[in-house]
């Protein structure tokens, strides 16, 4: 269920960037989510910078107590570790934060390579697990859970991948602006209050749409910078650190 749980956060966190874009221009291009970059920073802000949060499951826990009872025993910290679990996967969709770019380097290369010449699709497999072993140490048991687990590439959805992790990144960056532009928002998402982020998000990137000329003039006028992925990196060593006690 705590799949289910994240998710729901994550196509929540899409849903509200379409419900947030401006009526006025409803229908006119401008309107439009400016690419799916934007779009994956949205959901992913929901799910990781909230949803994955220690704030969250202290708000969180007793509506879980409620209705799944046999989790009494756990404590909201016990269900923040849980959601924050580190270790490779062979599915991208089930993959940590951590670990996931590495899943979106891996689709990548390959995708780079099919188009220019050095990979064939006869040698798809061989090449989907030779990359697993190499950046996350696992080989699938089958096509089902290496090559083919993907709906992207059947559908023409080429390119698409790396608009995860610079999703991941924006993420990262637009949350740290907004935890300085809305007071006490940290202590706000303990309360389940989290209004105050969805309007927030509403003004300076939903109703925006396509306004921008590009997702780096987007993140420029929300955070005073363009992408800066150290942000990212940040956000990850500082969390992990303390989930994991290292120095």
């Amino acid at each position: 269920w705590m799949e289910g749980v994240m998710g729901t956060i994550h196509e929540c966190g899409h849903a509200l960037y379409e419900q947030g874009r401006s009526t006025e221009l409803m229908d006119l291009p401008v309107s439009e989510a400016l690419g799916m970059s934007t779009h994956e920073s949205q959901s992913l802000l929901w799910e990781r910078m909230v949803g994955q949060s220690l704030g969250f499951w202290e708000w969180a826990t007793p509506i879980v107590h409620k209705y799944f009872p046999h989790t009494k025993s756990c404590t909201a910290r016990d269900f923040y570790k849980a959601v924050n679990i580190v270790k490779p996967s062979l599915i991208r969709v089930d993959a940590d934060e951590v670990t996931y770019p590495l899943h979106v380097v891996l689709r990548f290369e390959i995708e780079r390579g099919l188009f220019d010449g050095s990979i064939k699709v006869a040698d798809l497999p061989e090449t989907w697990n030779e990359k697993m072993k190499e950046y996350l140490g696992v080989v699938p048991p089958s096509d089902k859970d290496g090559v083919l687990q993907d709906v992207h590439w059947s559908a023409g959805a080429i390119g698409y991948f790396p608009s995860y992790s610079l999703g991941a990144m924006m993420a990262a960056q637009i949350f740290e602006t907004a935890k300085k532009e809305i007071p006490a928002l940290e202590e706000q998402i303990k309360e389940g209050n989290f209004k105050p982020l969805k309007e927030w998000l509403n003004k300076v990137v939903h109703t925006e749409g396509s306004k921008q000329e590009s997702a780096d003039a987007l993140l420029a006028a929300v955070t005073g910078s363009t992408l800066q992925p150290e942000i990212f990196v940040n956000y990850l060593s500082n969390k992990y650190k303390d989930l994991y006690s290292l120095e």
